[in-house]
Parts: structure tokens; C-alpha cells; sequence
């Protein structure tokens, strides 16, 4: 029998404690010999026997005016080698030659990464491009057409992810065809904190857990990861990728942004009792206790209906009647990176729903951000600061980012609503003085919101008239956000897919999204856009155009994992990838070899087995101490989570709203 536990995902900020989970050149004249556009010209071909090549190219695709660039990986040195861009019908419509200096090693195996250059391809249509010469090599598909069709459907493809990992009875079928699941939250118990081991570990030590007084109705909501545990923390950043997405994109979003978007505000509020000043945290636990005398959410591997008609002793707080935990005592003072966050969600939900002429409900809305906002314990928050039980699952280190964007979010809501916004202007100056003095150092992600944060101050102040005396500047505002897009871009710049992530690390694609999100917020304060191709090759390389060939969003192009560790995705959806998958699911993405150096075990019990034969097709790619791998039990890779989504959702949103 197998065991009924697994490893529980830790997800990380780059340089910081793990958690639960060279600019592209322009076409040279070298570059564009033999260059022939609406021909069909044919390429010469040498005597000896071509070199094996792979070409990696962003496969959903690039705007007409981008910078154009693939790579070809090669086993070995070579020269002289031509590319051809064919479009849907075969035939030619681009030549040229493939750079003939290697941008670096990437592996043993892949001693060479030579770039392909073609931006002289701008017809709107779906091309491929083959290589020949002393290699020979094919890229899969892809098209160059509209911003709102490229940015659109990663914008679409993610709210559908947000729909799949909806709970409770108002879930959406949809391909993956959920059921209405966890019905007994809307009575939930609530219990004190649980003690765990030590080393970070989510195993609870005491007998049993310990009930306090009162029930919450937390039914609802959307789950976390993978797993169906849910967490006021990345539920709310969550639903502030989504509302920003809606207030960036207005007529221009897909239909179903908005509903969604209002579904998380539905828990959130549902989390938060103005009344009582209460928060709730989370609800569920993740492992069960050292005793084995109850089990948690992770020993478990099912469909999340089968929750409710579970009625094993072993199983009560994993499965029907699952724990809530608050975040403080009622009315006590709620950790500030949290009530900055979830107050961030109710006042852009404010925001959203004045411009859309719902005055009654906005004013609802701008009146909990400015309830749970009050309640922000910034004079000794605590230490850890309080993210989730255990704390490892989502350690966080700063929080003045949070109440900026709480503080920013709320005076653009009151100005909006007709309210005086200058409190909350002076309040999230003085946190963005404080941020720039100590917190620097991290990119737009779950953990750092300053980017989103100083973006809307920016706004908040110019509409409040530019008053004197604030704690910070926009000058001062506008300089960090480019010192925080200059940071990747100066990595990509000499990076050999010109990453400006680090792909040896935890959570890189929801960094490399959030790129997306900083260099249009920044070309938006600044009027700069010089940052436009460092964009451009972060879209690339989380899409295709990385050494794993991999798009790492289900669903865009036509090689994308196939085996997250998500429960729902393993036992509805399709294992090959030819039927129903979880449509824009983003997962974390490449990490570090180290986290390997145990295997990925056994299948727990229940798991169907993916890939067939559990064969890892990825790790022949592994380079640069990172490794990424599609398997079912690869916790350290492939299991997805709203965080990383909601980045996805942001940033395609804000880059579409630029035309790219």
C-alpha cells in the first residue's frame, strides 16, 4: 500500500526562505543574408550529415512589431546554418542565417544555444521555422496577430484556471466537469492555531485539534494550489490580479473577468466580519499530526466532492468538516501584510464597480477595505508575520509593500467614490518611504506588491492635486519601479534564453509574469519604453522559447505540461493532453536540481500515473542547476496555484493595454 502522504509544495521568493511552492538584437546584415520575403526560396543544403538541432520559440505567438527571436540548441558547435519561416500552407516567406556565435552553454548536452533572429516577419498568420545546413532542426507553431488576441486568450485561459479551482455549489462545470464540493464549510468550526514539528515541517504535533467557540460560513471561495486548502492571503492577492487586470483592460476584458473576480471578493467578504473584526486565514490543514490519529488535505488524493461523503474518522478535519482558523482573536489587530492585501482587493473591487456605475455596491466595498485596512497591526506586527498554518507554507518577510498598495488602492476608491483620499495618500506614502528604505530587493509577486502599489500612489497623488509634504515622490515612486525592471533585465542580458528570473529558484514563472506587469507599469509613470523587448523575452521564454521547450501555461501552444500535481487535472482531465486539460494553469515552473536529490517517490494512493511510464522527457535538458520535470508527483515544478495564475492574468492584461 502505498502511503497516503506526499511532500507538501514549498514555494519561494528568490533569495529568500523556500515556501508552499542580453537585449535580442537586431537584424544584422550578416543576420539577413539570403533574406527573401513572399518567396519560396530554397536552401542549400551541405554534403555532410546534418546536426541534430531543437528550435525553441514563444509558440503562442508575437506581435507584428516585436523583436523576433528563437534559439537553436545544439549537441555540438556549428556554422553556416540557414532558417526559413513557412507559413500554414508550407510555403517560404522569410530566410536568413541563424546567428553564428553561440549565446553560451546551457548543459553538457546542449554545449550551444545559437539565436534566430527574424523580425522581419510581420504578416498577420501561423508560421513554423526550419533550420538546415549542418543542423536541421523545426519549431512547433505559431502566429503573429493582435495584441488583444495574444495578451486576450492568456488573460481568458487564466480566468478559466480560476473557474476550475472554484469550491462550494456555485462552481463551473467546464471541461474538467466539477462538482460542487466542501458544502460543509458554510458552518465551519473554528479552531485555535495547531502546533507543528519543528524545521518548517506541516506536521501538527498535538492528539488533536482544539475547538473554540462559534462557526463561519467560509463555503465558497477558490482552492489554493493544487491541493483544496484556501487561504485568505493568496485569495486576495489573487483577486487583485484579477480586479486590476478588469480596471486595465475595461470594455476590452472577456466577459467572464469580471464574475470572477467578483467571486473572490464574495469570500473575501465572507472571510472578513466588519462586525466583529474578524479574518479568517485559512481553512483546512495540510498534513494531519505525528500520531496518525487524523489526517490533513495533502495525505489525501481525490476529487474534491468526494470530501463531502467522507466519513472516516482518520479523515474529519481533512475532508467534510474541515477547520477554520482566524487570523487573530476578534477585533484584535490582523498582521499587516494581509489586511493590506485584503483590503487592496475590496477597494479596487470599489474601484471596478464605481466606474461601472454600482455606486451602493462600491461604497460597500470601499467601506470593509477601510474597516480590515484600520485593523492592521503596524506598530508590532508579529514575527513570522502571519501568512498560513504553518507559516512555511508562504513565509513572507515584508509588508510595507502591502499596506502601500492597501493604502494607494483605498484613496484611488475614495476619489473615485467622491471622498476625501488624503489620509490614505499620506498612508501609503510613508509605507513606500519605508519600503524604499529597507525592503527593496524582490519583483512583483505574491510576497512584493510594489510595483502595483507605487504605480497607484502615482495615480492617487496626481489625482489628489500633487500635494506637499508626503513621505515619498513620484519622481521617487517612478525610479524604483525602474530599479526593479532594470534588475531582471540586466539578468536576461546575459542569460543564455535571456531569463530575467532564476530559474534555479522557486516561483520563477510568477516573477517572470510579474515582469510583464512592472515593465508596463513602469512604461505607463515614465513614458520609457525601452524595456519593451526585455518584455517581449520574458513573454518568450514562459512560453516556448526556454530550453525546455515548454509553454508553461496549460493550454497556450501545443507543448505545455501535461502532468501537474493537481488533483482535479489528474482524475477528470486528460493524461496526454489531447482532451480535457486545466486551461491556463500556471505552475512554478523550472527549480533547482538540489530539490531533486531525493527523486519524486512513490504515487500516493489514488494518483493516476503521469507520464505514462514515468518517464521524465524533461530532464535531458536540465542545465545551469535548474531542472524542470512533467510528473504528477513533481511537487518541486508542477503543481499550479492561483498566485502564479493571477500573475499571468496581470501581466498579459497590462501588456495588452500597451498594444505589447
Amino acid at each position: 500500500m502505498v502511503s497516503r502522504a506526499r511532500p507538501r509544495i514549498r514555494r519561494g521568493t528568490t533569495g529568500r526562505v523556500a515556501r508552499h511552492r542580453k537585449a535580442v538584437a537586431a537584424l544584422t546584415a550578416v543576420g539577413l543574408a539570403g533574406l527573401t520575403v513572399g518567396t519560396a526560396t530554397v536552401l542549400s543544403q551541405p554534403a555532410q550529415a546534418a546536426t541534430a538541432g531543437l528550435v525553441r520559440v514563444d509558440q503562442a505567438g508575437f506581435l507584428a512589431g516585436d523583436v523576433k527571436q528563437a534559439y537553436l540548441m545544439t549537441g555540438s558547435a556549428v556554422s553556416g546554418v540557414s532558417f526559413s519561416v513557412l507559413n500554414a500552407a508550407g510555403a517560404t516567406v522569410l530566410t536568413g542565417k541563424v546567428g553564428g556565435t553561440s549565446l553560451g552553454k546551457w548543459s553538457t548536452a546542449y554545449p550551444d544555444v545559437y539565436p534566430i533572429a527574424f523580425s522581419g516577419l510581420k504578416a498577420p498568420g501561423t508560421y513554423h521555422i526550419k533550420v538546415a545546413g549542418s543542423a536541421a532542426g523545426t519549431s512547433p507553431s505559431f502566429t503573429v496577430t493582435s495584441a488583444g488576441s495574444l495578451y486576450g486568450k492568456l488573460v481568458s485561459d487564466g480566468v478559466t484556471f480560476f473557474q476550475t479551482q472554484r469550491d462550494g455549489s456555485d462552481v463551473i462545470a467546464g471541461a474538467l466537469n466539477r462538482q460542487p464540493s466542501h458544502v460543509h464549510d458554510s458552518s465551519a468550526s473554528v479552531y485555535a492555531w495547531p502546533t507543528f514539528a519543528a524545521g518548517g515541517s506541516d506536521t501538527i504535533t498535538s492528539s488533536d485539534l482544539t475547538k473554540l467557540s462559534g462557526t463561519v460560513d467560509v463555503s465558497g471561495g477558490w482552492f489554493d494550489a493544487g491541493d483544496y486548502l484556501k487561504f485568505s492571503n493568496s485569495e486576495a492577492f489573487g483577486d487583485i490580479t484579477l480586479l486590476a487586470a478588469q480596471r486595465a483592460l475595461g470594455s476590452a476584458a472577456p466577459a467572464t473577468l469580471s464574475a470572477e473576480a467578483h467571486y473572490g471578493e464574495t469570500w473575501l467578504n465572507k472571510a472578513w466580519n466588519q462586525s466583529t473584526k474578524t479574518l479568517v486565514l485559512q481553512v483546512g490543514i495540510g498534513t494531519g499530526n505525528s500520531a496518525g490519529t487524523f489526517f490533513g488535505d495533502h495525505d489525501l488524493w481525490r476529487l474534491p466532492q468526494k470530501d463531502d461523503g467522507d466519513t472516516a474518522t482518520a479523515d474529519r478535519y481533512a475532508a467534510a468538516h474541515r477547520p477554520a482558523f482566524l487570523a487573530a482573536s476578534p477585533g484584535g489587530k490582523i498582521s499587516p501584510n494581509i489586511a493590506g492585501r485584503v483590503a487592496a482587493a475590496f477597494a479596487l473591487a470599489a474601484q471596478v464597480d464605481a466606474a461601472a456605475y454600482n455606486p451602493t455596491q462600491a461604497a460597500a466595498e470601499y467601506q470593509a477595505a477601510a474597516s480590515v485596512y484600520a485593523q492592521a497591526d503596524t506598530s508590532a506586527p508579529p514575527k513570522p508575520l502571519t501568512t498560513a498554518l504553518p507559516n512555511a507554507y508562504y513565509p513572507e518577510p515584508i509588508w510595507h509593500d502591502a499596506m502601500e498598495l492597501g493604502g494607494a488602492e483605498l484613496a484611488l476608491a475614495a476619489q473615485k467614490l467622491g471622498h476625501s483620499s488624503s489620509s490614505y495618500v499620506s498612508q501609503a506614502a510613508t509605507y513606500a518611504k519605508d519600503y524604499l528604505a529597507s525592503d527593496t530587493g524582490d519583483t512583483f509577486n505574491l510576497y512584493d506588491n510594489s510595483a502595483l502599489a507605487h504605480a497607484d500612489l502615482i495615480k492617487a497623488i496626481a489625482a489628489a492635486g500633487n500635494p506637499s509634504g508626503l513621505a515619498v515622490t513620484p519622481a521617487a515612486l517612478t525610479a524604483d519601479l525602474k530599479r526593479q525592471v532594470q534588475s531582471a533585465a540586466s539578468k536576461a542580458a546575459s542569460d543564455v534564453f535571456h531569463a530575467g528570473g532564476n530559474y534555479a529558484d522557486f516561483d520563477v514563472n510568477a516573477h517572470t509574469f510579474g515582469f510583464l506587469t512592472e515593465e508596463a507599469l513602469y512604461r505607463q509613470a515614465s513614458g520609457d519604453a525601452s524595456f519593451a523587448a526585455f518584455a517581449t523575452e520574458q513573454r518568450d521564454w514562459l512560453l516556448g522559447a526556454n530550453a525546455w521547450g515548454l509553454a508553461f501555461m496549460v493550454g497556450e501552444g501545443s507543448n505545455f505540461p501535461k502532468c501537474m500535481q493537481h488533483q482535479v487535472a489528474n482524475l477528470s482531465g486528460s493524461l496526454t493532453g489531447t482532451g480535457a486539460i486545466a486551461t491556463g494553469a500556471v505552475m512554478n515552473g523550472p527549480n533547482n536540481t538540489s530539490n531533486f536529490a531525493g527523486g519524486l517517490g512513490a504515487y500516493q494512493t489514488g494518483m493516476k500515473q503521469c507520464p505514462a511510464g514515468g518517464t521524465d522527457a524533461y530532464n535531458k535538458f536540465t542545465g545551469h542547476g535548474s531542472r524542470f520535470s512533467d510528473d504528477v508527483r513533481s511537487w518541486q515544478t508542477d503543481e499550479p496555484a492561483l498566485d502564479m495564475t493571477g500573475s499571468a492574468v496581470l501581466g498579459a492584461a497590462m501588456q495588452e493595454t500597451l498594444g505589447g
